[in-house]
């Protein structure tokens, strides 16, 4: 049951309020998968740099879906570069869903089905490419059913995948207002 218009929860994603720690503007939504689409694409950055981006992507099928166990569908994928312990730690595929699973529990979204990968990537050059950096990144492909009583309850999803861009480059989602304290270094003697 998807008791909002659609057009309503578009409006919604398009206008929404981003921190300015994320950088969010639409891109073309996916036109064969379902009848009625949106997305966007953000990009993490602190002080001119990317550390990571991402795209949200709300698919919306009035006839409903049996895989979707609903007639919408979010699908989210963020890609970060990380520091090399945390790229091969082999716990970073639960701390990483859990990022996810957390904010939308946090937010109170609604939602079930939730689906997803966590792929870190350790790259190491080699050869004629040994002058290049090495790279380490996570990438996490999620999707779920959201549901949604009136138009307003798409924020809780949005204000989640805003938390997952940002605690997937490091960055403590944060509200903008709030400034948060460096910790006190020890002096050495």
């Amino acid at each position: 049951m998807y008791p909002v218009n659609f057009e309503d929860v578009r409006s919604r994603i398009l206008e929404y309020s981003w921190s300015s720690k994320l950088e969010v503007r639409e891109i073309p939504a996916p036109t064969r998968i379902s009848p009625f689409s949106v997305a966007i694409e953000g990009s993490v950055v602190i002080e001119g740099d990317e550390l990571g981006n991402g795209r949200l992507i709300l698919l919306h099928n009035p006839s409903g879906s049996e895989a979707w166990q609903g007639t919408s569908r979010f699908v989210a994928m963020i890609r970060a570069e990380v520091d090399p312990s945390m790229a091969s730690d082999p716990l970073v595929g639960n701390v990483a869903w859990s990022w996810l699973t957390d904010s939308l529990n946090t937010h109170h979204a609604i939602y079930h089905a939730e689906a997803g990968t966590v792929t870190s990537v350790v790259s190491r050059p080699f050869g004629q490419l040994s002058t290049d950096p090495e790279s380490n990144h996570i990438e996490v492909r999620a999707s779920w059913t959201p549901t949604f009583s009136t138009s307003e309850d798409v924020s809780s999803h949005l204000e989640s995948w805003s938390d997952l861009c940002l605690l997937s480059c490091g960055i403590s989602p944060m509200p903008d207002e709030i400034t948060a304290i460096a910790p006190r270094r020890a002096k050495l003697a």
